[in-house]
C-alpha cells in the first residue's frame, strides 16, 4: 500500500534513494503509462498500445517491457537495457501531489512505501546538510513537472483518436522457437485503415494540432515487437 508524504527537509532531511535498475525496487512490470510527449523517445525502444480504464472506458497509452505480468524483458539484473524509460516509471518514488485549496501550486510527493526508499543509508541524497534539494532532486522535479504536464496535455491527443475512431482493439499471437504461443490480449491500437480514409481537413487538422505525427510514432513503435519477441526468446532459451 502507498504512503505518501509532502517531501520536506524536516521529514525527510536523510532520505536517500536507490536509483539503479532491480526486480527488487519494482522494475519487474510488464509496462508503463508513456505520454503522447514521449512517445518519439519509447517508440526507439518499446511497442506503444492503448488501453481503456475499465471503469471510466478512458484511454492512455502504455509502452510494453513485457507480455506477462511481473515480466520485464528489458531488465537484466540490475541493468536496464534501453537508452530511455517512460517519465511516469523513471520518476518513481516522486509524484505531484495537489493541495485541496483551489489554484494552490502543486507539490511533490515521495511515496514512503516505494521499494526504491533506502533502508541501508545507500543512494542518492535528496537533501543536503543545509537542508536544500540535491542537483538530483532538482533534476527529478523536473521531469515530475514534464510529467504532469504531458499528462494533462496528451487529454487533446486521446480525445482526437476518439473523435475520428482511430483506435480499435486487437490481439497479437506468435509462436516461439520453443514453440510456445504467447498471447496479447485487452490492448489497441490504432486503426490504419479508418487513418488512411480519413478527409483532408481531418488529416489537416489532426497534423496542425500535432496529433498526426504522434500517431504516426505509435504506428512505427509496433516494429518494436519483433525485438520484444527476440528478448523473450533468449530469455526462455537461458532458463
Amino acid at each position: 500500500m502507498s504512503q505518501h508524504q509532502i517531501l520536506n527537509p524536516a521529514d525527510h532531511g536523510q532520505l536517500r534513494i536507490q536509483t539503479e535498475a532491480g526486480a527488487e525496487y519494482g522494475d519487474n512490470v510488464m509496462a508503463s503509462l508513456a505520454m503522447p510527449a514521449e512517445f518519439r523517445e519509447v517508440q526507439a525502444h518499446y511497442p506503444i498500445v492503448f488501453r481503456r480504464d475499465a471503469e471510466t472506458g478512458k484511454l492512455a497509452a502504455l509502452a510494453l517491457f513485457g507480455f506477462e505480468a511481473g515480466e520485464n524483458l528489458f531488465l537484466d539484473g540490475s541493468i536496464w537495457d534501453a537508452r530511455y524509460r517512460p517519465m511516469a516509471h523513471a520518476v518513481q518514488p516522486f509524484l505531484i501531489g495537489r493541495p485541496p485549496e483551489e489554484g494552490a501550486a502543486p507539490q511533490v510527493h515521495v511515496d514512503m512505501a516505494n521499494p526504491r526508499i533506502s533502508a541501508t543509508g545507500e543512494g542518492m541524497r535528496v537533501f543536503d546538510e543545509a537542508g536544500a534539494p540535491t542537483p538530483w532532486l532538482e533534476a527529478m522535479a523536473t521531469m515530475l513537472g514534464d510529467l504532469d504536464y504531458a499528462w494533462h496535455e496528451s487529454t487533446d491527443f486521446f480525445t482526437a483518436l476518439e473523435a475520428y475512431e482511430l483506435v480499435e482493439p486487437f490481439t497479437l499471437e506468435v509462436t516461439l522457437d520453443n514453440g510456445a504461443v504467447q498471447s496479447l490480449v485487452g490492448f489497441q491500437t490504432i486503426h490504419e485503415e479508418r487513418l488512411s480514409s480519413i478527409d483532408g481537413e481531418a488529416l489537416h487538422a489532426l497534423m496542425n494540432a500535432g496529433h498526426l505525427a504522434r500517431i504516426y510514432m505509435v504506428l512505427a513503435s509496433l516494429a518494436q515487437f519483433g525485438n520484444l519477441v527476440a528478448r523473450k526468446n533468449r530469455k526462455v532459451a537461458l532458463g
